[in-house]
């Protein structure tokens, strides 16, 4: 599946609590993201103990919407983990 894709981290790191990226196998891409194998942040993460889920995919989207998305520095509000856990 190619698309978009956000991971919620089980904790904050730091000030992260979030990764968005695109790719075009999600499913390979994120078991890179869980070995540490992916992006630096999502390496220094799992090497924290902390654990990765993949919260949400926008499927067939593109990096142009990615861009945007991260543009837009709303990951929080993106995330459903994150949405349901403030409607608590």
């Amino acid at each position: 599946m190619t698309g978009v894709y956000l991971i919620h981290f089980e904790k904050p790191f730091e000030h992260a609590r979030h990764y968005l990226g695109y790719a075009d196998n999600i499913e390979r891409r994120f078991k890179l993201h869980q070995k540490g194998r992916a992006a630096r942040l999502t390496q220094v993460v799992t090497q924290s103990g902390i654990g990765l889920i993949l919260a949400r995919v926008w499927e067939g989207k593109d990096r142009n919407f990615e861009r945007r998305l991260k543009n837009q520095n709303n990951g929080p509000r993106l995330c459903p983990i994150c949405r349901e856990a403030h409607n608590e």
